[in-house]
């Protein structure tokens, strides 16, 4: 998941910018088209919804939130694909702060990961906008250590891409992985993202630079999806 935006120092980090965490993403800023004047954003201007299933609760981030997601994002296991990550309370609230400012924008959502029975984010699921009316948008997500494998990453993006599809409006679904991320890349495969090719370089982490892998999911295939599940 991109954990910051390394060519702009007014970005906090954890904003969409570069490679994403512990599952990865894919991260590029926000489409600078403004677009037409008949593509408005739907179903951005109201408050974040609470998304809840029986593993998980999606929410917006919270202040209170900051510490445990400091030390979920912390550890160098995690830190391994993506671009720096906070290393103080302080930066951190900084970038919850700024989670909230750009929802009100319009341009960018951010869902704490909250495990059943919990009361505290170990994670971040976020999305943003690569058209103006978010017809195409992107994707990013980091679950801290504890919970790899026990597949709380999948219920969390199960519930976010049902409202990024059904409620925004979102007809094409980007993500970037880098392509030593095999977690990430598995991740996104398992969800049925069809992997569509290599961005060369796309990705740097200090001296080192590497490729990304872009991965798409189209609304009437996730929709299939879940209309074949049903059944």
């Amino acid at each position: 998941m991109s954990m910051g935006a390394l060519d702009d120092p007014s970005m906090p980090a954890c904003a969409p910018g570069h490679d994403h965490g512990a599952h990865d993403d894919g991260t590029r800023g926000p489409s600078l088209d403004t677009g037409s004047a008949d593509r408005a954003p739907r179903a951005r201007a109201t408050a974040l919804p609470v998304l809840r299933n029986r593993r998980v609760t999606l929410r917006q981030l919270r202040a209170a939130d900051a510490d445990a997601l400091l030390a979920h994002v912390s550890p160098p296991d995690v830190l391994r694909h993506i671009a720096p990550a906070p290393t103080t309370m302080e930066g951190m609230k900084r970038f919850i702060r700024w989670t909230h400012a750009q929802h009100r924008r319009r341009s960018h959502i951010a869902f704490g990961v909250v495990p059943a029975g919990q009361s505290h984010a170990v994670g971040i699921l976020q999305c943003w906008p690569v058209e103006l009316d978010w017809s195409t948008a992107e994707w990013g997500f980091i679950v801290g250590q504890p919970y790899w494998g026990t597949g709380l990453f999948d219920s969390s993006a199960r519930l976010m891409l049902d409202f990024a599809f059904g409620t925004m409006g979102v007809r094409r679904l980007e993500a970037r992985s880098a392509d030593a991320n095999g977690r990430g890349n598995g991740a996104l495969r398992k969800l049925g993202a069809v992997r569509e090719g290599m961005l060369r370089s796309a990705f740097r982490q200090g001296t080192v630079v590497r490729d990304h892998v872009m991965w798409s999911i189209l609304s009437n295939e996730w929709q299939a999806e879940a209309h074949e599940s049903a059944c």
